[in-house]
């Protein structure tokens, strides 16, 4: 289990990953893309944006459904 308090952690592949609360202390969207980003990925230029807001709510329903079982 992660720790909430955490700001990155990493991946399978060894990559540091942010979490949202690094970026919530942060305080706005770089712009990049990042995983966790509780921005709603607003400085992504399109159509790049897009595609990441289906991926995250992908992601979300997902996890929703495995908190469920």
């Amino acid at each position: 289990m992660q720790d909430p308090e955490a700001e990155y952690y990493l991946n399978e592949e060894g990559n540091v990953v942010f979490t949202e609360n690094y970026h919530l202390k942060k305080g706005y969207c770089c712009g990049n893309g990042c995983k966790h980003c509780p921005y709603d990925y607003k400085n992504v230029p399109e159509p790049r944006r897009s595609a990441l807001r289906k991926l995250k709510a992908v992601r979300d329903q997902t996890n929703d459904t495995s908190n469920n079982i």
